[in-house]
């Protein structure tokens, strides 16, 4: 039996043996570190001494959401360019030093942050941690360069997007989801705007938003806060603090009308079906519709509808009528604004689209007037919980939590705490969350099919 397997079934045996919530929950699920330079940059520190190894990552409070209009794709393309020179490094020196010294990096972008990583040998650290430190306020943006990237990002969105009519179909989506907010347009950004964006508009975006008061530093591994704090002071501690950047985003207005987006494509083997309700997320509330006190039972609840051939939509679409491959349900609640709650389904050869559509409304119908079962409960909040534990197996999950969390609004009590609030979430509030996102709410129906299907 290795680690995970052990410790699944041991919180397996706590929660059905009666025992409360897990040890784990009383006493946080990492227990950070932490400390805040003087120029403003919080820190965050998750000692994981198994290995001599450590995952050093920059989380910047700024994502795609947080654009001008008309310039969609420049965080994303900036986060290209910041792997170029600064004054003291010419360009592809960062990456080429990171791999020396048998280190591994990447970064990513979302909607709401973007965050830079490298996982080294832990003597590497600060040699990891100077180098960050120097892009994040000497960044050269050369035209050249941003024409160089521009390239790749355009590649980019053809490999994942134009060439997928799945993505195609999700970009259409979101932005019939969202009449104002702006998780309405694409990370990558939209073609047009991608093509127009300038050094000036680039140059602009990074003075804005990358300083160390709007940044967070995460170090998960063999590593404490005692140790890491002068090698902080030495290296980001140089970077001059700026006044505070508010970001101002638009709020989403009530919604009345449902929506349908269909796309035919040749492209397309495998139909789908989806629909989309707008939910709160953990920070923020529907207008004119259900709030935030529902998060934590609609994370529950799409694990007891997406939970695999056990959840209640997989019995039903899938073994028992046979009208589906494969259905169920997701959540997205992390973000600043709204969240989504969806379902889907794949229809079986020789069911249509139609058939599937009234065989899952009928499913639907049923979570709003009956409700889930409290054996679907009990064991959706077992699997939940189960996460945190393998989280502790990681050495950059726990890093990747805090990051994305702290980024996005929310606070480490609010990390730490997770386990206790799902751990008392009940049957009837999962039930009062459906009702309250899916009953008489306005959704988005998406429906993908082959071009030669009719």
């Amino acid at each position: 039996m290795n680690a995970r397997t052990f410790l699944f079934a041991v919180l397996i045996a706590a929660l059905t043996l009666g025992w409360g919530v897990p040890a784990l929950a009383d006493h946080g699920v990492f227990n950070p570190q932490t400390f805040t330079l003087e120029n403003g940059l919080q820190v965050i520190v998750l000692p994981n001494h198994r290995v001599p190894v450590v995952t050093h990552m920059v989380y910047y409070k700024v994502g795609s959401a947080d654009e001008p209009p008309g310039k969609s794709g420049v965080a994303h393309l900036l986060e290209h360019l910041m792997f170029k020179g600064t004054k003291e490094r010419p360009s592809g020196d960062f990456s080429r030093i990171v791999a020396r010294n048998g280190g591994s990096e990447n970064a990513f972008t979302s909607l709401d942050f973007t965050g830079y990583f490298q996982t080294v040998a832990a003597d590497r650290l600060e040699l990891m941690m100077a180098m960050e430190a120097d892009r994040m306020s000497n960044l050269i943006l050369d035209s050249k360069e941003v024409e160089t990237e521009r390239l790749v990002v355009l590649e980019e969105r053809r490999m994942r997007t134009d060439n997928d009519p799945g993505s195609i179909l999700g970009e259409h989506v979101n932005a019939a989801l969202f009449l104002n907010y702006p998780y309405r347009q694409p990370v990558i950004g939209w073609e047009h705007e991608i093509k127009a964006l300038n050094v000036e508009a680039l140059r602009k975006f990074y003075q804005r938003w990358y300083y160390p008061g709007n940044a967070i530093l995460l170090v998960a591994g063999d590593i404490t806060a005692e140790q890491l704090k002068p090698m902080a002071e030495r290296t980001y501690g140089k970077v001059p603090a700026r006044p505070d950047v508010v970001r101002d985003r638009p709020m989403e207005p009530p919604q009345s009308a449902s929506r349908r987006v269909e796309l035919k494509s040749e492209r397309v083997r495998q139909p789908s079906w989806s629909r989309t309700y707008l939910a709160p997320s953990r920070i923020t509330a529907i207008m004119g519709g259900p709030g935030v006190e529902h998060a934590d039972a609609l994370e529950i609840l799409a694990d007891v509808l997406g939970g695999g051939s056990t959840g209640p939509l997989y019995r039903s679409l899938v073994i028992e009528q046979k009208l589906a491959i494969s259905a169920g349900a997701s959540y997205r609640a992390n973000g600043m604004g709204p969240g989504r709650l969806v379902f889907y389904a794949s229809p079986r050869p020789g069911v249509t689209i139609a058939q599937l559509e009234a065989a899952m409304a009928t499913e639907l119908a049923k979570i709003v007037d009956a409700g889930v079962a409290d054996e679907d409960v009990e064991r959706a909040k077992t699997r939940t919980l189960a996460e945190a534990v393998f989280a502790l197996d990681s050495l950059s999950t726990g890093a990747r939590i805090f990051g994305s969390a702290l980024a996005s609004g929310r606070t480490i009590d609010d990390v730490e705490n997770w386990p206790h609030r799902i751990d008392a979430v009940t049957t009837a509030a999962v039930n009062a969350a459906a009702r309250a996102v899916i009953k008489d709410r306005p959704s988005v129906t998406s429906v993908l099919r082959s071009a030669d299907k009719g």
